[in-house]
């Protein structure tokens, strides 16, 4: 009984170190981090994609006279957000491309 008992607590131990300390994550933690990551990579092709415009002055000086909650709408009308062979505009890449648009207008 005593040998149950040690392995018991010495394997919660392993899974207390390697969830704090040891870089463990859940599925969930781990599907987040790649979307978040999918999401920025994605939000830096549309900052090119804009960018590689000969009119991009132009563009930008219109997204910084655009309102705030209008960049998105921008963004997408412009189809600086899409992939290649994607046909619907993706909002969060939209609003992500805008806020990272919005740090070179300043």
């Amino acid at each position: 009984m005593k040998l149950v008992w040690t392995l018991a607590c010495g394997a919660a131990i392993a899974i207390i170190i390697g969830f704090v300390w040891g870089g463990w994550t859940t599925a969930g933690a781990t599907q987040n981090q790649a979307d978040e990551a999918v999401l920025a990579t994605r939000a830096a092709i549309c900052v090119a994609h804009l960018m590689k415009n000969p009119r991009h002055q132009d563009a930008l000086k219109t997204l910084k006279e655009t309102s705030s909650w209008e960049r998105a709408a921008f963004i997408e009308k412009g189809g600086w957000d899409k992939m290649p062979g994607e046909t619907p505009a993706n909002y969060a890449v939209s609003r992500a491309c805008a806020n990272g648009l919005e740090m070179l207008t300043k």
